[in-house]
């Protein structure tokens, strides 16, 4: 029986991805890295903005307080790149909406609590979500199943104190995202924003073009 949904937020409700891509591009180029948009969704996408600079550090032997200056430096340029401008996908907004009217919702993102929540408040979405668990919020992040896991459990209070991971829907848009939910022990919905459906193959229970596809009716026969 599904009893709750976890949404990831970059790549399935933000249509935000191009932005973050810009943003890492535009700090790492003041760093004398490049970054291409093709290496950015072929090996980077899952990965929160600690990891990512952390990964794409190969000889520069960058310290936890560069690594900390580069974070902060290109969350004030997605900041500027999101002003005055919606980020949702089409149909995200009643989608998110709908899912809060039949059960609980979280959140579970690699992205940063401030930026997941600036997002929701000027989109009038906040009140929707019962938890969001951001990059801040556990010790590793995606692939790792810990955001998930933390999700099933803010989640579970508002369930009555009970809630098996096997009764939630995790909505992903990358294969890094799928198997952190798989691995909480979470049934998966793949979004085709960021990739091919073919991508998934044997990684989602479901693949559905967008949000605006959604169906909670098809998502309640992933939980019988």
């Amino acid at each position: 029986m599904l009893r709750a949904i976890v949404f990831d937020f970059d790549g399935v409700i933000a249509n935000s991805e191009p932005l973050h891509f810009a943003a890492f591009r535009d700090v790492l180029a003041q760093e004398g890295v490049t970054l291409t948009e093709h290496d950015y969704y072929a090996h980077y996408l899952g990965y929160d903005d600690v990891g990512m600079f952390k990964a794409i550090d190969a000889a520069r032997a960058w310290g936890p307080p560069e690594i900390a200056r580069l974070v902060a430096r290109k969350a004030v340029q997605l900041e500027a790149l999101e002003h005055d401008t919606s980020v949702l996908f089409p149909g995200a907004a009643d989608a998110v909406r709908r899912a809060a009217a039949a059960m609980p919702v979280a959140i579970a993102s690699g992205a940063r609590g401030a930026e997941i929540r600036r997002v929701l408040e000027r989109e009038q979405l906040a009140g929707c979500f019962t938890a969001i668990v951001a990059a801040e919020d556990t010790p590793v992040s995606k692939p790792a199943p810990d955001p998930y896991r933390r999700a099933v459990s803010l989640l579970a209070a508002a369930c009555g104190g009970t809630l098996a991971a096997a009764e939630c829907v995790a909505i992903e848009d990358s294969r890094w995202g799928l198997e952190s939910a798989r691995a909480a022990g979470l049934r998966t919905v793949a979004v085709t924003n960021s990739y091919p459906a073919s991508t998934f193959a044997g990684a989602a229970d479901l693949v559905i073009d967008s949000l605006a596809s959604f169906d909670l009716d098809a998502l309640s026969r992933l939980c019988p």
